[in-house]
């Protein structure tokens, strides 16, 4: 596993570049999907994407703290999208919780590894190495796919319908 997330770390360059360029393509397919629709938010959550992560690559990912940008790069990106539910958005789509859902694990992660090797300077392998190195690129993917599609393919907005609107059985329903 050591060898393969080595590997990986060599990719990293192609695989941000292959990530940003998806941002943008997930934008500009949004837009021309939206060119005669009302709803609009959709190709608004794909700006916001896009320009936050093109504005990343612009990042020296051999600073001091990379990670600890990152993560700042991801908590903005989560403010922006909260400011855009609040004051922009009059429809929320299926996108904007798993776009959510996608900077949180990302930021957790690079905080995670921030705390790792920066403050901790652990520079040993462990577990979550690899959750970092795999599960940050399987969100992203899933962020571009759920900007494509804009369907609930992993059941979140239904598993949050159902922990926040818990069916309450009254007496009238019993009856």
């Amino acid at each position: 596993m050591l060898d393969f997330l080595w590997k990986l770390a060599g990719l990293y360059d192609y695989i941000t570049i292959f990530i940003t360029w998806s941002f943008v393509i997930a934008f500009l397919y949004n837009l021309s999907a939206s060119i005669n629709k009302y709803d609009k938010s959709c190709t608004q959550l794909a700006f916001i994407m896009m320009v936050s992560y093109t504005s990343s690559v612009f990042m020296d990912p051999l600073s001091e703290t990379p990670h600890l940008t990152l993560f700042i790069f991801d908590i903005v990106t989560i403010f922006v999208l909260i400011l855009w539910r609040i004051y922009f958005s009059k429809n929320f789509p299926v996108a904007f919780y798993y776009l959510l859902v996608g900077l949180s694990f990302n930021a957790f992660v690079f905080f995670g590894m921030h705390y790792d090797s920066i403050v901790l300077g652990n520079l040993d392998y462990w577990w979550f190495w690899a959750l970092y190195a795999i599960g940050q690129i399987i969100s992203d993917l899933t962020m571009l796919l759920i900007l494509l599609i804009n369907k609930d393919f992993l059941g979140l907005v239904a598993l949050k319908r159902h922990l926040l609107n818990p069916k309450k059985c009254s007496n009238e329903e019993v009856k």
